[in-house]
């Protein structure tokens, strides 16, 4: 069976944690044995998160007074992508031993008339007290947001549209390399009308939503989206609230998960689920085996079984 896992960055990094490479050389080994068991049965290609990566650099560059303006988010989300792609390819090298392994910089188109470039929506980076972002909003012309625990930078995060070396990911699946591409949604890139040529593009793409586009390029059989919960729940955080642990993506859309939260997570299964009749599902990292296997997680499918 063809996977294609997408891994949260808060995986490597999780809020509270200081962003050390020690720390999330540490972290790796949790992604490492969710992914290693599913690899040792069928092919594999991993995408990840890159949001507290990517807003330390976007920090990091901000304040480099060597530079005349900082870096721009296309080159940083391709730095994230070799960060966290050497850590995984070195700790899934050690438990799979002679399986071919490789991470790749990997492009993702996105229309530059893209309503998403207009509204900043993608929370990067580190949690500011709201006099700090203030600061920040004026200083450095940053638009932030509320997250849950407080203010964040927030970026623009245009659809994605399709993986620029997908028809490579799919050789590479052929020959039994496992495939780390496609890490922080993909570099965002737009062509040219006329050349055809590609230009980066100030964004972050939801990497649940590439992981969805790509999965279907792919033909995928499965999309496993890992997050830090065991499955989706309905009427989070009331007195109602119970698990999800079967639905149709209909099912899953009127139910009307929070934009912010697990409503990219549930877009993305949902489509893939709508535009292949594969199978989807959401879940805890730590369970990756049992969600594919039927015993956890919140499993999307064209149609529930009737009795």
């Amino acid at each position: 069976m063809r996977l294609v896992i997408a891994v949260g960055g808060n995986a490597l990094l999780r809020r509270g944690e200081r962003p050390d490479a020690a720390v999330q050389r540490s972290n790796v080994d949790r992604v490492t044995i969710a992914i290693a068991a599913l690899a040792k049965e069928h092919e594999i290609a991993v995408t990840h998160g890159n949001g507290p990566q990517i807003g330390l650099l976007a920090d990091e560059s901000a304040d480099d007074r060597a530079l005349s303006a900082p870096y721009p988010l296309d080159l940083l989300g391709a730095q994230t992508q070799g960060l966290i792609g050497s850590l995984l390819v070195s700790t899934l090298r050690n438990a799979l031993r002679g399986r071919r392994i490789v991470a790749m910089v990997t492009h993702t188109l996105v229309r530059a008339d893209d309503p998403g470039f207009a509204r900043p929506t993608k929370f990067v980076g580190r949690v500011y007290p709201p006099a700090q972002a203030r600061t920040l909003t004026r200083e450095r012309g940053w638009h932030v947001a509320e997250d849950v625990e407080g203010w964040r930078r927030v970026v623009p995060s245009p659809a994605p549209g399709g993986v620029v070396e997908a028809d490579t990911i799919h050789e590479l699946l052929l020959s039994g390399t496992l495939v780390i591409c496609a890490g922080g949604g993909g570099v965002p890139v737009t062509t040219d009308e006329d050349t055809g040529a590609l230009r980066g593009a100030e964004a972050v793409i939801d990497k649940d939503l590439t992981a969805a586009v790509l999965a279907e390029e792919l033909r995928a059989d499965f999309l496993l989206i890992l997050t830090d919960v065991p499955n989706l729940y309905s009427d989070y955080g009331t007195p109602d609230q119970r698990p999800v642990l079967d639905a149709t993506p209909a099912q899953l859309r009127r139910a009307g998960f929070p934009e912010r939260s697990m409503g990219p997570k549930v877009e993305a299964a949902a489509r893939f689920v709508e535009r292949t009749s594969g199978l989807a599902a959401i879940g805890s990292l730590d369970a990756a085996y049992e969600i594919v296997h039927g015993r956890s997680g919140t499993i999307v499918r064209p149609d529930l079984a009737v009795d």
